[in-house]
């Protein structure tokens, strides 16, 4: 089987007709916002390199009065010159312009998009309900490893709804239940907008029918918005919102709170913008229906969505079967790492030595040992004291998709563990805490190995290949060629021994 590397390698050569090294954006003209996103690439795990959003409201009122209101169109109009412009200084070899329900539902839409493209000199394309939902479930495909559920991406005009299995899309569903359009037509009443939001609902029983059990894709900005209203309500230690992921219960006590009060005394409401704060109890209606009538077993939070499902479309089929994952670590390891080649090589050197243990290595354990494995050196760069810490802090706030929140709390314990040694004690609480006692074992586990490979290797690429960890008559057994015996000194002997210790085996060097 050709290495994580390997395949990146490959695939990166198989996206035809574009300069993977030159961005990409992606202007979103949605009813609530206006919105350029640039990435660094058209990659598996494309990073966002410029986010602006401009909150112009087109979709307010379009349901009472059937236009786009002429204010929001103006401001609109110059959020799409400025853009254009942004686009022009960031040197985007390609741009995609999308325009969802706002455009579509008003009698003004079709002269609105005209003039769109005239500023935006390029053409928009008018996502019918359908396409959005697609295109959301496919960002959710290219955002999360073998997501299994259904995709609710809420914007300020409407909801889409389609069922996911892995890489399979099912048929989907729009609804006029976005965060303006209920207020247009509740008239401000949340009584009202609840009882909307329940008749919808009933339209939506085939989606629904099958959330039973499985997880809920949240997208869009205003569950986001109120994602990280109960994280900061729960006291949650990782800020990051893709992957973030609630207990139902948990999140319809929440929710009701978010209905029932002055959002204004809302702890930490100042981080979300005063124009979306209206629209929380929207959300929170909807989301609340979605949990009490398809029963999901959680809900996380995407951050990937229309914008990353267009992406993803982009790519030949060989370049979405890769792993989200590993395909940002290995670009991390790339950016970041003193001999790239060396976290290839750990990842066979660490496959060779877990395949001996007992006790059997998931499927999903194997892939963060291997991201970890191509993480492991993005500290080095730091002060020898700090470099535990410098490698928490980057792995713990990256922009990774792909993984959860207890397996960024592996990979960031097992990349300071190296470092900072293996005492329990000596991990980061917080992160212990959210990885869990297995996932934390195996952080432990892998920590001890990387402080067995970087005194042999230095870092550099050549040398685990020839020193081979095995485990060999019920010890730990680290065998050295004979040029090499003078690094089996008391610096690796203490290494060995304290890997051996963590299975509770002895370890051994021998030479030759």
């Amino acid at each position: 089987m050709a290495s994580p590397i390997a395949i990146l390698a490959s695939a990166v050569s198989a996206v035809e007709g574009h300069d993977r090294n030159r961005p990409v954006a992606i202007i979103d003209i949605g009813s609530n916002s206006v919105r350029l996103v640039a990435y660094d690439g058209l990659t598996r795990a494309p990073t966002p390199m410029y986010n602006e959003k401009v909150l112009c409201g087109l979709g307010r009122n379009v349901f009472t009065t059937g236009r786009l209101n002429d204010e929001a169109v103006s401001r609109a109009l110059m959020a799409l010159a400025r853009f254009r412009i942004l686009c022009r200084t960031m040197r985007v070899s390609q741009i995609f312009v999308l325009a969802t329900a706002a455009a579509r539902d008003a009698q003004n839409g079709p002269d609105f998009l005209r003039a769109a493209e005239d500023v935006c000199g390029q053409p928009i394309h008018l996502l019918s309900g359908r396409r959005e939902a697609e295109l959301s479930a496919l960002g959710v495909v290219s955002g999360f490893h073998a997501p299994d559920g259904v995709v609710g991406d809420m914007g300020g005009g409407s909801l889409e709804l389609v069922d996911l299995r892995g890489s399979v899309v099912g048929q989907g569903v729009t609804m006029p239940l976005g965060g303006l359009t209920l207020q247009d037509l509740s008239g401000g009443s949340i009584k009202k907008a609840g009882k909307l939001v329940r008749e919808h609902m009933r339209k939506a029983a085939p989606q629904l029918e099958t959330l039973k059990g499985r997880t809920f894709y949240a997208v869009g900005g205003t569950w986001r918005a109120l994602a990280k209203l109960h994280q900061a309500a729960r006291g949650y230690p990782v800020h990051v919102m893709h992957g973030y992921t609630v207990d139902p219960t948990d999140e319809l006590s929440f929710l009701q709170i978010v209905e029932q009060t002055d959002v204004s005394q809302l702890q930490d409401v100042e981080t979300v913008s005063e124009a979306r704060r209206p629209l929380l109890v929207y959300g929170a209606l909807v989301l609340e229906e979605i949990i009490r009538v398809g029963r999901p077993r959680a809900v996380a939070v995407s951050a990937s969505g229309v914008r990353e499902g267009l992406l993803f479309e982009q790519l030949d089929r060989d370049t979405r079967m890769i792993d989200p994952l590993l395909a940002s670590a290995a670009e991390f390891n790339k950016l970041r790492a003193r001999a790239p080649k060396h976290g290839d090589e750990l990842i066979a050197w660490t496959d060779r030595f877990v395949s001996d243990l007992d006790g059997p290595e998931t499927t999903d354990e194997r892939r963060l040992r291997h991201a970890a494995c191509l993480l492991s050196d993005v500290g080095w760069r730091a002060h020898p004291d700090y470099r535990g810490e410098q490698s928490i802090a980057v792995i713990q706030n990256a922009a990774f998709v792909g993984v959860d929140h207890p397996g960024r709390a592996y990979l960031s314990l097992a990349v300071s563990l190296r470092h900072m040694g293996l005492s329990p004690e000596k991990a980061d609480v917080v992160l212990r805490n959210l990885a869990g006692p297995r996932l934390f074992e195996r952080a432990r586990l892998l920590g001890a190995l990387l402080r067995v490979a970087f005194p042999i290797s230095a870092g550099m690429d050549g040398a685990l290949p020839r020193a081979p960890l095995t485990i060999e008559n019920g010890r730990v057994t680290l065998r050295l060629p004979t040029d090499w015996s003078q690094l089996g000194g008391e610096r690796m002997i203490n290494r060995i021994r304290g890997l051996g210790r963590v299975l509770g085996l002895e370890g051994q060097i021998l030479v030759g």
